[in-house]
């Protein structure tokens, strides 16, 4: 057996990990050292870990190491800049500058493998140098990986051969399968770097893995080609897991395994054959359920650094959508109908064939046939869940009133009387004796359209107006009063104001009575009335202007003041009529010789001085808006 041992190690040759793939299944990493995660920079290994001195910044110089999250730029840019081989931008790795000798700069001790079993030995490499450094001729990372037993036999050795530079870093995973004797044994990890240091020769390490390898664990679920499978949450299904295990083992046993949401595996207690059934009752709660196999020899497989294990089989338990549907619901007629749901993927179905999409839905103009439940599907990876909200549409109320359209007069009123609602809004409310009134009074100056809205009991409502068309009255203005000398003519001026309107004069000689302006010539005084009729029924008008008639004056031209009895003085016969009449007189030089308010009769002089024989002028004004009266006077000896 012992011998059996060694060729199969000896079979086991080393080489580039992408000529050392595992041509069964792995097992969990039984030894995964991943230098932690955290903020630059990470704390030193302990000293049985590595001979090299600790750096706790970037950059570390030949001979020492850092743990880094990231490197930047190192020694002027000729270093790449990178993180960890995974990407994570916390995730510590081993960043080393060469020693100028070749030595080990990393030792682990690997315990309790499984006797017979085999492992793969794994680790991640990036030569940090780029190319162009050390004017290109850079030292090559040259490693290699010892197992050795603890009392320094070396069971297994793996050379990497240099590791050449790249133009972008270029993390690269090398290592190599190793089979155990029949007892379990501890195992030291040693690596050694052979090339010299100085310029280049700078790496870094990540990921350290020890994991079993057997025979190839093929599964698959009953009925279908996929191993993975979904359900809907509230759903019931059963599944069945298959394994087919090749050749590789003399004597395997079988373990099924199950975790939820990426926890912890777990063994399914008395699941040790090639196929198992899982029922997902309805009351499953969403999550992913993920199924494998384990096997390992008979007598390890109490022992999980012994164990292989297949790829997960997943059960993804999907939550359903949320769907919760609502409404604005009871609306009144002519409204607008909006129906609202939570989720997504959102289908609408109603009365009288109503579809809708969207998470809100507006329906307009709401009649008695939009009324009724309304069904809401939402939908979320291929899970639908439902809802229902429903509808209710209120009559309105039709609302009615006593006036089409009203005429009226200005100064009146007229009643406006509603019916059909249980209450009322009148607008505009000026003018109104109440606004929310069944029975009001309008009284508006001017043409208004009045509008009541009136309400149910359930607050839906009908609108209706009444125009009301204010015509003014009729005005009548005939002027002022007048005056005229006998046998003269003058016109009547009126004014007439109002809507539909016509009007006339009455008095004595009116040439044109239904002419606001009309000429007339009484011979003695005289009174006119001018009538404004409203032909719509908004009454009449009058108003009146007095027309004072004057007698002509007979004014003589001559008159001698010799005292023989005839003519002696200067008088003007009916003089008497103006009342406050002015009589001026002036020589043929424009001088005034007399001004009277009370004229009666002239004597010729002016003053106690007798004035000469001539021809004087006159200048009489009579006043009461008659044109002044001129003319000439012969005096005579």
């Amino acid at each position: 057996m012992k011998r059996l041992t060694v060729l199969t190690m000896l079979l086991i040759f080393v080489q580039h990990l992408s000529a050392q793939i595992c041509n069964g299944s792995l097992g969990d990493p039984i030894v995964n050292i991943t230098f932690g995660a955290g903020s630059n920079p990470g704390l030193q290994l302990s000293a049985a870990t590595t001979s090299y001195q600790y750096f706790s910044s970037d950059c570390p110089n030949d001979g020492f190491y850092a743990l880094r999250n990231s490197t930047s730029a190192c020694f002027g840019n000729t270093w790449h800049s990178t993180t960890d081989h995974t990407g994570d931008g916390n995730g510590y790795f081993m960043l080393v500058n060469a020693s100028l000798q070749p030595s080990a700069f990393y030792i682990d001790t690997v315990r309790n493998l499984c006797g017979n079993t085999t492992y793969e030995f794994a680790a991640w490499v990036l030569n940090i140098l780029k190319p162009s450094a050390c004017s290109g001729a850079g030292n090559q990372p040259n490693l290699t990986f010892t197992l050795e037993k603890t009392d320094g036999t070396i069971l297994q050795s793996y050379n990497t051969s240099n590791i050449p530079a790249t133009n972008a870093p270029q993390w690269k995973q090398y290592g190599f399968f190793f089979t155990t004797p029949l007892a379990a044994t501890d195992v030291v990890l040693r690596i050694v770097n052979n090339a010299q240091g100085g310029c280049g020769n700078d790496l870094a390490l990540d990921d350290i893995t020890f994991r079993a390898c057997g025979p190839q664990l093929t599964t698959s679920i009953s009925g279908t080609t996929s191993t993975f499978e979904s359900m809907c949450e509230g759903t019931s299904n059963t599944y069945t897991f298959n394994v087919n295990v090749s050749n590789g083992f003399n004597n395997p046993v079988v373990q099924w395994q199950q975790r939820t949401d990426g926890g912890a595996w777990t063994d399914i207690a008395g699941a040790n054959s090639l196929s198992y059934t899982r029922t997902f009752p309805s009351s499953a709660v969403a999550g992913n359920y993920a199924f494998r196999i384990t096997a390992a020899e008979a007598g390890n497989m109490n022992i999980s650094q012994c164990r292989i294990a297949s790829t997960p089989m997943i059960i993804q338990v999907l939550s359903n959508p949320t769907a919760a549907a609502f409404s604005n619901s009871p609306v009144c007629e002519e409204s607008n109908i909006i129906l609202n749901a939570t989720g997504d993927n959102v289908t609408w179905s109603g009365p009288g064939g109503f579809v809708g999409n969207g998470t809100s839905v507006t329906i307009p103009n709401a009649q008695q046939s939009n009324a009724g439940k309304y069904y809401v599907t939402t939908v979320n990876s291929n899970c639908n869940r439902f809802d229902s909200t429903i509808v209710t549409v209120h009559s309105n109320p039709v609302v009615t009133i006593n006036k089409d359209e009203v005429i009226l007069c200005e100064g009146d009123s007229v009643e406006l009387i509603v019916s059909g609602a249980d209450s009322y809004n009148w607008s505009p409310s000026s003018f109104l004796s109440s606004s929310n009134e069944t029975s009001v009074l309008a009284y508006p100056v001017d043409s208004t359209v009045y509008s009541v809205i009136g309400k149910n009991s359930i607050g839906c409502s009908d609108t209706i107006s009444v125009k009301i068309n204010v015509l003014s009255k009729p005005v009548a203005n005939a002027g002022s009063d007048r005056s005229l000398v006998e046998g003269t003519m003058i016109q009547l001026s009126g004014t007439a104001t109002g809507d539909g309107i016509s009007y006339y004069w009455v008095g004595p000689d009116i040439i044109t009575p239904q002419s606001l302006t009309t000429s007339i010539n009484p011979s003695t005084d005289a009174i006119y009335v001018l009538h404004v009729v409203s032909n719509t029924g908004c009454g009449v008008d009058t108003d009146t202007a007095n027309v004072h008639v004057f007698k002509k004056l007979n004014i003589p031209n001559a008159f001698s003041p010799n005292n023989d009895g005839v003519n002696d003085s200067w008088s003007i016969p009916g003089l008497n009529s103006y009342p406050g009449a002015e009589v001026s007189i002036f020589n043929r030089n424009g001088q005034q010789l007399l001004h009277s308010n009370n004229f009666a009769a002239w004597n010729g002089r002016s003053g106690e001085r007798k004035l000469p024989a001539g021809v004087y002028y006159y200048i009489i004004n009579v006043h009461n808006n008659l044109p002044l009266v001129s003319g000439w006077v012969m005096l005579i000896y």
